[in-house]
């Protein structure tokens, strides 16, 4: 396939809804305990997951017709030390082989190791055009869980970095004090699409899926939410609203409302 190919697996009229389930490498997974039961059930409302390599040795079947994005690194939550932030362990080679449609990896401007993390996401990065595999990486200020740093000005920074460095899609979170509107200042300044994550479990529907439709109407180009999905008490139920809102542009009220009606 070709890099825009491999691209578009991902994406429906150029909207996308990314399922990460990569978080056993680095947090404890309650909800995700089975992420094969957890691909079945969601499978009609998501374009793509986010996976780990061992993951995707052993759910290739499960997967087909979407996008499968390898995770390339280990991540923590930790901000000093030698094991601090985004240590790379897989490459393009490894993506081809289990015949993933791109790769992911953190960039954290700001971060303990920021030096030794730049270097690997520009080496992945170079190495992607061999194979022809496409890069979406995660830029989050400073580093994982440090959300007091995931301000518009860092995060608008964070995403035109990634762009910059040759980022074929850009990840970021949704800054702590973007009022609505405000998020079109990130997706005005990079150049290549924007996709929204979703942080820790919320526990909170309409915060949620307001916190989408703002960012959809701001520019986006889709969502990659994993803990508020399969933490969620209806994880298909939830990935239909997000879905809704992202492919058929609903209101998060309305999204809020499909909730409640029976998966068919």
């Amino acid at each position: 396939m070709t890099r825009q190919e491999n691209l578009e697996a991902f994406f429906r009229n150029g909207r996308t809804v990314i399922l990460p389930i990569d978080h056993g490498c680095a947090i404890p997974v309650p909800g995700l305990e089975n992420p094969f039961d957890m691909i079945d059930s969601v499978s009609p409302y998501v374009d793509g997951y986010v996976i780990n390599l061992g993951v995707a040795m052993r759910a290739s079947d499960s997967m087909a017709g979407k996008g499968i994005c390898l995770r390339t690194d280990v991540y923590n939550v930790r901000t000093e030390g030698e094991g601090a932030g985004s240590i790379n362990v897989y490459g393009i080679e490894e993506a081809e082989m289990v015949g993933a449609n791109a790769v992911m990896n953190m960039l954290y401007p700001g971060g303990f190791n920021e030096r030794i993390n730049f270097q690997e996401v520009a080496d992945l990065i170079r190495t992607s055009f061999d194979l022809d595999i496409p890069t979406i990486i995660e830029a989050l200020p400073v580093g994982l869980g440090q959300s007091q740093h995931y301000t518009l000005e860092k995060v608008q920074f964070a995403a035109r970095l990634a762009a910059e460095l040759g980022s074929d899609v850009v990840k970021v979170p949704y800054p702590i004090d973007a009022k609505p509107g405000d998020f079109r200042r990130v997706t005005d300044s990079c150049f290549t699409p924007v996709i929204v994550l979703g942080g820790a479990a919320m526990n909170d529907d309409a915060s949620l899926l307001k916190m989408v439709e703002d960012a959809m109407d701001a520019g986006a180009a889709g969502i990659a939410i994993g803990r508020n999905v399969w933490q969620h008490r209806s994880p298909a139920a939830i990935a239909r609203s997000l879905a809704a809102i992202v492919h058929e542009e609903a209101s998060a009220l309305e999204a809020l409302a499909l909730l409640k009606e029976p998966l068919r």
